[in-house]
């Protein structure tokens, strides 16, 4: 799939493009002509990708939790851009931290939070200044954040993740209303299921540091459930292609859903009451009031 862009072709860049939805997004934006900096945290999959893509996509090597390596990244684009002005910054990196409320160890809600929130700020402060805005001329640029249907119903033992995406939501919508002045617009996808390799990486969880808990059955059917929806989701260029769509698009809507399950989790949030859906939930997953797997016992 070796692509060499055009000199004028739009640029933009992408977090967390070596494997899954972000690289969907990577090979969807080369293939529709875009000239992408990505970042991979290993050199490995730098060389990788490069040797595929060719000179359509540039590597970057960062974590984005890494202020100093995020900085060093955003001065290397700004001197390869010669003066260019980027047309689009995709959010997408991130992680899921599994694991029941009550007895998750607080430093893995920092490390959540850390990682699919504060970086989506941190590495957006960085490369802003490199995003044309309405002063250069021209169309402003477009900043994609991948948020999460998680950022719509919050499950159980995904707590952490559900409270990372839902933020996403709001920085978002914050930070478009700020930008407005620039003409910098910013817009929210949230996937659904989309088969990538994290399932297998689900299915192999370890939950021996719950082996303990009253919640250990309910986590092992959540997990298998996500796991057998999850292969059979949307392949990861259905994402692709919307990013593509939204950063052309003279006026998008600011939030979209995207990928197998998204009908039926737009019907539950806008018309099941809370109430039921937390009836339905806990109806699947054992975790009723009488003989719960997660009730403690009062003995």
């Amino acid at each position: 799939m070796e692509q060499r862009s055009a000199p004028d072709a739009p640029v933009a860049v992408v977090t967390g493009v070596s494997s899954g939805i972000g690289n969907g997004i990577l090979r969807e934006m080369v293939r529709a002509g875009w000239k992408v900096f990505g970042s991979v945290r290993k050199p490995a999959d730098a060389q990788r990708l490069s040797s595929e893509l060719g000179a359509a996509y540039v590597p970057l090597l960062f974590d984005v939790t890494d202020e100093a390596a995020l900085k060093r990244a955003a001065e290397e684009v700004r001197r390869a851009l010669e003066g260019r002005k980027l047309s689009g910054l995709v959010n997408n990196a991130g992680i899921a931290v599994p694991g029941p409320l009550l007895e998750l160890p607080i430093p893995e809600l920092r490390r959540q939070l850390e990682v699919n929130l504060v970086s989506v700020l941190a590495v957006t402060q960085a490369f802003f200044p490199l995003l044309r805005t309405r002063a250069d001329g021209g169309r402003p640029a477009r900043i994609v954040n991948v948020s999460s249907v998680a950022g719509r119903i919050a499950l159980p033992f995904l707590g952490p993740y559900a409270v990372s995406k839902h933020g996403v939501q709001a920085l978002s919508d914050s930070l478009r209303r700020e930008c407005m002045a620039s003409g910098v617009d910013v817009v929210v996808i949230d996937p659904a299921s989309v088969a990538t390799a994290i399932w297998d990486k689900a299915e192999a969880l370890d939950l021996a540091p719950y082996a303990a808990s009253p919640y250990r059955e309910a986590m092992r059917k959540m997990r298998d459930s996500l796991v057998a929806n999850g292969r059979r989701g949307s392949k990861p260029h259905v994402v692709g292609r919307l990013v593509v769509r939204l950063l052309r698009a003279a006026r998008p809507r600011p939030r979209r859903m995207v990928g197998r399950g998204s009908t039926g989790i737009w019907v539950m949030t806008h018309f099941v009451g809370r109430r039921m859906v937390d009836r339905l939930v806990s109806g699947a997953l054992g975790l009723t009031r009488a003989g719960s797997t997660g009730a403690r016992s009062r003995s």
